[in-house]
């Protein structure tokens, strides 16, 4: 994949967050798409480096949890059955598991895209925090 130019902050990677299980947490198709890679190449890190994803870190979304995602995100293109997005089934990345991949995925935009994931978490519980009080 061509590395593109989008510009990586809190509010982009806020946007991609979704809830599975409870946790915050990215899918494998929006952190591919924050760290301008390929979903394979984000999914190959995972089955390489299985001592840094233990449980907790990337769950697989079941069947019933990656159909109501396809639906949601209207994944098939009509005319031609294919779309955008995976038939597979999803991975999902805690918030462990993106600060291990970043470990793993080097350069400029990888650090970018780290710091923004890093920040945003920050943010999460500090208005978790607030809110508690």
């Amino acid at each position: 994949m061509q590395e593109n130019k989008l510009i990586i902050n809190t509010d982009i990677v806020k946007s991609r967050m979704i809830m599975v299980r409870d946790n915050p947490a990215l899918l494998d198709r929006d952190v591919a798409e924050l760290y301008g890679v390929q979903t394979r190449e984000i999914n190959q890190a995972v089955r390489n480096n299985p001592d840094k994803f233990p449980d907790g870190y990337v769950c697989e979304l079941s069947k019933e949890e990656s159909a109501a995602l396809r639906s949601k995100f209207l994944t098939l293109e009509s005319n031609t059955g294919r779309g955008k997005y995976s038939k597979h089934g999803y991975k999902a990345f805690t918030e462990k598991g993106l600060y291990m991949l970043a470990t793993i995925l080097k350069g400029k935009r990888a650090v970018e895209t780290t710091i923004a994931i890093i920040e945003t978490y920050a943010q999460l519980r500090l208005m978790v925090r607030d809110r508690s009080e």
